[in-house]
């Protein structure tokens, strides 16, 4: 079950109390999610995209926000300079990063 693709997997509750991902296994995720950045702190994925307009990247925003729904995991989503969406990843409870983070992020990748 560990080797399953991020997309086959389902976000799971995230109260505390567990670490946040290590830097090796946060280098295993990224293997499914390469189009993600981590950023210095390995706290917090990124992923920017541009689209062809304003009508576009919403429909997209709309799209990620509903996987967010059915995962119960909700990223930041920026919609700037109208057609440009910036998307990060970070569990709040822990401080950092989690499976649940690279779930989103794989399902997200799928939408494009």
């Amino acid at each position: 079950m560990a080797n399953d693709p991020l997309t086959t997997k389902k976000c799971k509750p995230c109260e505390g109390g567990v670490p946040p991902l290590t830097s090796e296994e946060v280098a295993g995720f990224m293997k499914e999610t390469p189009e993600w950045e981590v950023d210095s702190s390995e706290k917090i994925i990124e992923r920017s995209l541009t689209f062809r307009n304003f009508s576009d990247a919403m429909v997209f925003v709309n799209r990620v926000a509903e996987i967010a729904e059915e995962e119960n995991h909700h990223p930041n989503i920026l919609l700037h300079g109208y057609k440009h969406v910036t998307i990060s990843l970070t569990t709040h409870a822990i401080d950092g990063l989690s499976e649940n983070d690279f779930i989103v992020a794989a399902k997200i990748d799928k939408l494009i």
